[in-house]
């Protein structure tokens, strides 16, 4: 027996320093303890190591300091199989192998969104966004796996207001927004309802699209490791940022398709600007990277340009 295949991995500075070719070793002998047949190549993106596993099969790695993301994922795919109008990985098997967890399953295809966008035309990426909304609200609608947290949603959102401030400030906030942070949190009222599955990073990069035909079509929709439960406007900052991008038009659609009510939609863009805030991930000077303020000075403003509506609904069908 092969001892010490995958590398040592049990702190961020030993995992950010791991050798390519020790971890792809590692996969192999992996594959081989699988049973599985066929050259492992790895992705080029990702916060955790991916590796393709001949047309039909991924496998997924995580190191000893993120184990528990493991079963958030597998449990989340195994709920989502088969429920929804786009794909998502199919989970052939999970477990351990020396140290590290893994899941095997099945690879989707397509080109990520983000690279795909520039040569979609325009009425393309508007029937997109209402496909894209539907999805969402058909993965809002299944039942949370247990292993999901937080337990307490206001809980969490009260840790989360906490830290905002000093997390933005590292990742190179100005003062003058930082200063705004606190106030434009307490004006804004969160209830968030029943609690809903998450994707939380519901996002150009992790859905893919082909075209046919020359029509563009949805064809997957994967990374649920940092999935949780909470309220359903928490995954639209992402969708704001990343996928609508300040459209207000492509921002309507994506509502429509969803299905998300008209007379709450006017509150709409301050709940998710909060939520932008409150986010784990939240760095807004990245998503100032993705949509330049144009002016804004306010958390009012900056909610209505990232996440304003186009009054109304599509004039024309899709």
């Amino acid at each position: 027996m092969v001892t010490d295949v995958l590398p040592v991995a049990d702190t961020e500075e030993r995992y950010n320093a791991i050798d390519d070719a020790q971890l792809l070793a590692g996969v192999l002998a992996l594959c081989e303890h699988l049973g599985l047949a066929g050259e492992a190549v790895a992705f080029d993106e990702g916060s955790l190591p991916v590796y393709a596993v001949g047309d039909d099969l991924v496998i997924k790695l995580y190191p000893p300091l993120r184990k528990e993301e493991l079963p958030v994922e597998r449990d989340v795919l195994r709920a989502l199989e088969g429920h929804l109008s786009v794909p998502t990985p199919g989970v052939k098997d999970a477990g351990e192998f020396h140290g590290w967890g893994y899941i095997l399953m099945d690879r989707l295809h397509g080109e990520d969104l983000k690279r795909a966008w520039p040569k979609i035309p325009r009425r393309e990426r508007e029937r997109l966004a209402v496909q894209l909304g539907k999805a969402l609200a058909e993965l809002h609608a299944i039942t949370p796996p247990d292993v999901l947290g937080p337990p307490d949603w206001s809980a969490f959102c009260a840790e989360r207001a906490a830290v905002t401030a000093e997390q933005n400030r590292a990742g190179g906030l100005d003062q003058t927004w930082l200063d705004q942070i606190p106030g434009f949190l307490n004006s804004v009222g969160l209830e968030p309802g029943e609690p809903v599955l998450l994707h939380t990073e519901f996002m150009d990069v992790h859905v893919l699209v082909r075209e046919e035909a020359g029509a563009w079509r949805l064809s997957g929709l994967f990374d649920f490791e940092p999935a949780m439960r909470g309220a359903r406007e928490y995954d639209l900052v992402a969708v704001g940022v990343f996928l609508t991008g300040g459209d207000r038009l492509l921002m309507r659609a994506f509502l429509d398709g969803y299905g998300y009510p008209e007379e709450r939609r006017a509150a709409l863009p301050r709940k998710v600007m909060a939520y932008a805030l409150l986010h784990v991930y939240s760095h807004l000077p990245w998503y100032f990277r993705e949509i330049p303020a144009s002016g804004a000075t306010t958390f009012d403003e900056l909610a209505d340009r990232w996440f304003g509506i186009e009054e109304g609904r599509l004039l024309r069908p899709l």
